[in-house]
């Protein structure tokens, strides 16, 4: 199962930078992963300041 942003993202965009694959963008508020995209490497999880992003 693709990674997932929650509520207590804080539109930063570490976790876009840190995508190898280009699979986040920021959407209403917060940023989104696009499950067909995501590689499920953990990347994004590595660097969200707030940890965020949970897989």
């Amino acid at each position: 199962m693709a990674y997932v942003i929650n509520d207590g993202c804080v539109s930063c965009g570490a976790c876009a930078d840190g995508c190898p694959v280009g699979a986040i963008s920021e959407g209403d508020g917060k940023y989104v992963i696009d499950a067909d995209t995501c590689i499920e490497c953990g990347a994004c999880a590595a660097t969200c300041p707030t940890g965020s992003i949970e897989g």
